[in-house]
């Protein structure tokens, strides 16, 4: 663990200087190490995994499930997202150090070592072992390992630097809450869930790939062959567009399956509706020639954290207004 060198005066403001050699270059607060760790879980990440863990618990318990369950559920599932993220940035360092968006993180800026990264991320996986296993169940607890173990070895280790189609397979990892949420309450795994880890799991190339159109060069300078850097604009919008309708439709299946009331299909098949409109415009731009500066392809992204937020937040509220009659 990277060691600091704590001066005699103490409180507020108090300052650290890191050892000499690191690529500092002048003294770092404690606040800001602190921070530094909380930015190396990927806060922003989380929050996302918690807003498709939730509401599978919701359905799971066709209303409120117990508010400790819910609880420790959430603390287990951050301490297992942070400690993946955490991995990600040890085995990332060289790319973030390369891009502009992400050489500001605290590996290269050197204000944490790798190794105590290394360190810090096996504590948190640890203590979500044991917070989900204890307080929850071992079945939760063995989802959110497997989980982890996708995201750092088969995604950050080989899919990322390899191949075009790193997001769509890695992003598996990021199903994974609907599982967790849903065995959380029921200890065992059925076809609900799985519906709502598809419509995660065909969500997550448009989503991810409008935001690499956006970073396009810095992930060309870094070495990482997301699909806008090895394919043309035209090409990548289709591919958006196809997964897109696909997300669209598994996302509506869940109404017959869960046996949800009619707010969950309403808010599905409105918000998918706008979701399309947007993959369509972003082919025809594309289509049209349109450069980096025109292509607007942020508006497809900030528009899928919206759409799977409502999606999700639709499931978890139509069992408290007509509660659910799953087939499976």
């Amino acid at each position: 663990m990277t060691s600091i060198e704590t001066p005699a005066r103490t409180g507020r403001g108090e300052q650290v200087r890191p050892p000499a050699g690191d690529g500092s270059t002048g003294p770092v607060r404690i606040r800001d190490v602190v921070g530094a760790y909380v930015g190396l879980t990927k806060p922003r990440i989380i929050e996302l995994l918690l807003i498709t863990t939730v509401p599978a618990m919701f359905l799971a318990a066709g209303g409120v499930p117990s508010l400790p369950l819910v609880l420790w559920t959430l603390l287990g599932g951050c301490l297992a997202a942070g400690s993946a993220n955490v991995f990600n940035c040890v085995l990332d360092r060289d790319i973030d150090e390369r891009m502009r968006r992400t050489r500001r993180r605290a590996l290269p800026r050197h204000v944490v070592g790798p190794v105590a990264a290394t360190v810090f991320g096996a504590v948190l996986g640890v203590a979500s072992v044991l917070v989900l296993g204890f307080f929850v169940n071992w079945l939760s607890a063995g989802l959110a390992v497997g989980a982890n173990a996708f995201y750092v070895f088969v995604y950050t280790m080989w899919l990322k630097r390899r191949t075009p189609q790193n997001v769509v397979w890695g992003g598996i990892a990021g199903c994974f809450p609907p599982l967790i949420g849903w065995t959380a309450v029921t200890g065992e795994l059925a076809l609900t869930p799985f519906i709502l880890f598809l419509v995660v799991f065909f969500w997550t190339p448009p989503h991810t790939w409008a935001l690499s159109f956006r970073y396009r060069e810095d992930y060309e300078r870094a070495g990482v062959p997301m699909l806008p850097v090895v394919m043309g604009a035209p090409g990548v919008a289709k591919r958006i567009l196809i997964y897109t309708v696909i997300t669209i439709a598994v996302s509506l299946t869940l109404w017959p399956v869960a046996g949800t009331g009619p707010l969950y299909p309403i808010v599905a098949g409105v918000t998918g509706l706008i979701f399309l409109v947007e993959a369509i415009n972003l082919q025809r731009r594309a289509n049209a020639g349109a450069t980096d500066a025109t292509l607007k392809p942020m508006r497809l992204f900030h528009w899928s954290n919206s759409y799977i937020a409502l999606v999700f937040a639709a499931a978890a509220i139509d069992p408290l207004l007509f509660g659910s009659n799953p087939l499976f």
